[in-house]
């Protein structure tokens, strides 16, 4: 179902967000909404500045200039931009989760698989061990991770098992928001359609509101309800996902969809 966001709040504004290197804009004044169940794609080629957006956005990166207001469980607005960065962590091990485009980068390989989701539930409060153990095993059958591999290091998965038990990380405290860097990047052609199914399914079962920057095309086609197209760092077109990719109006977004579609 698509979220069109108009009788609705948003729960996350992003306000005029820039970042520059030197003379490099790599973010040039990015504004945009993103409202619950929503799945926003960003796309554009490297480069784009759609990677420091997403930095800028989780905190990873402190914006030059610009706000980033976020709604909490509680109904309270948040502007990340001046949160202490202890409440920053806090949010991003709660209500946020953000998936690396490299699973080691969002997984800690000296521990297990269940502690690694484990983790996840001890920031929220959990602490009975039968019940942190008993939903991380929950947690490694809903991403099809075999449930005798719950005791093994992750440094032992393959990078598509990587991927899922990364997203089981994430996922354990159902956050509100996720943000999605590349989360296909580097994997093979057939353990990509897998993990792209087990995230469609995922978002829209759990109603995730969802930022996923990528540079192909077919990922967004996928997963996304609303779509960004950057270009040197600025948003040259946004709106519906099938409404740009299948009627594109700016130039760089024809060149995009153009050239996915050359054989």
């Amino acid at each position: 179902m698509k979220h069109s966001g108009l009788f609705m709040q948003p729960l996350l504004t992003i306000r005029d967000l820039s970042k520059a290197y030197g003379d490099i804009r790599a973010c040039d004044r990015i504004s945009f909404s993103l409202y619950t169940g929503q799945v926003l794609g960003i796309i554009g080629e490297s480069g784009s500045g759609k990677s420091t957006l997403l930095s800028c956005i989780s905190g990873d990166l402190t914006a030059d200039n610009g706000e980033v207001a976020y709604r909490d469980r509680a109904d309270t607005l948040i502007n990340l931009t001046t949160l202490p960065e202890s409440q920053r962590r806090k949010l991003m091990k709660t209500e946020w989760g953000f998936v690396r485009q490299n699973p080691r980068d969002g997984l800690r390989m000296g521990v297990t698989a269940g502690a690694n989701i484990g983790e996840r539930l001890l920031d929220v409060g959990e602490r009975h061990y039968g019940n942190i153990r008993s939903e991380a095993l929950n947690w490694l059958t809903q991403v099809e991770i075999p449930d005798q591999r719950m005791d093994d290091l992750p440094q032992t998965f393959s990078g598509g098992m990587q991927q899922r038990l990364q997203l089981a990380r994430i996922l354990v405290t159902r956050p509100r928001i996720v943000l999605m860097d590349e989360p296909t990047g580097g994997l093979d052609v057939s353990v990509q359609a897998k993990l792209l199914d087990l995230m469609r399914s995922l978002v829209r079962t759990l109603h995730l509101s969802v930022i996923l920057v990528t540079h192909d095309i077919g990922v967004v086609r996928l997963l996304a309800d609303r779509l960004i197209v950057m270009h040197q760092g600025q948003v040259v077109e946004t709106g519906l996902m099938d409404q740009v990719l299948d009627d594109p109006q700016h130039p760089y977004t024809q060149q995009l969809v153009s050239s996915t579609l050359v054989p």
